[in-house]
């Protein structure tokens, strides 16, 4: 190849990626987003936590994801939602893959860690992490709710998780472009129901009516 075919090269590898990029958006399945999305306002409600798992480019989108639900979605002083991203505590992390297996590495926290009526996260573009395989079925056998951000068919995650938001993409980087649209997309959908909330909240409390102040008795 000749130095001078390098910008059309590449400007056919944009176009070409861009264009994987924006048919797994378009793909995203809408109704399984919104179960998603409902299920994280039912979290908040009643104050569990949503437990986030992912490897490599999914671990930093499970931090992401982390730091959005709980801050991005917080309104006026009102709190998001409890989270917690499991590889961001690299110590527990690397303890339970070094003593035990990397399979273990998420299952092992889990199992001390979820109550009935959290939620785990699972980001897999394959699905078929084993370590994510072994989180999602570590949570619901306490009793948790999972939802699954996944690509590449699926996996053996598909059938696994309770929501399944599955990625029309076969390739990793469009798969976890994907995910990090998803998480965007649920915490926008979170922040504005907590703020239709906090509205109805506040235009109940205006139309009450105002009590009057009782008179002291004479003596």
């Amino acid at each position: 190849m000749q130095c001078s075919d390098t910008p059309i090269l590449i400007a056919e590898t944009l176009e070409a990626y861009l264009g994987e990029v924006q048919a797994a958006i378009a793909g995203l399945p809408r109704e399984a987003l919104s179960r998603a999305a409902q299920e994280l306002v039912e979290a908040r409600r009643r104050g569990a936590t949503v437990y986030i798992v992912g490897n490599g480019g999914g671990a930093s989108t499970a931090t992401h994801m982390a730091s959005d639900l709980a801050k991005t979605a917080s309104v006026d002083g009102t709190p998001g939602v409890r989270t917690l991203a499991l590889a961001d505590n690299t110590a527990l992390l690397t303890a339970w893959a070094n003593d035990a297996c990397y399979e273990e590495a998420f299952a092992a926290p889990l199992r001390h860690l979820v109550r009935p009526g959290d939620v785990l996260i699972a980001l897999s573009a394959s699905g078929n992490s084993p370590n994510v395989v072994r989180a999602v079925e570590a949570a619901r056998e306490r009793g948790a709710t999972t939802i699954g951000l996944l690509g590449f068919g699926g996996g053996r995650l598909r059938e696994q998780v309770d929501v399944c938001v599955l990625v029309p993409a076969d390739a990793y980087g469009p798969a976890e472009d994907a995910q990090l649209v998803i998480n965007h997309a649920l915490t926008t959908a979170l922040r504005q129901t907590i703020e239709a909330e906090l509205a109805d909240a506040n235009r109940t409390s205006s139309q009450e009516p105002m009590r009057q102040p009782v008179s002291p008795r004479a003596a």
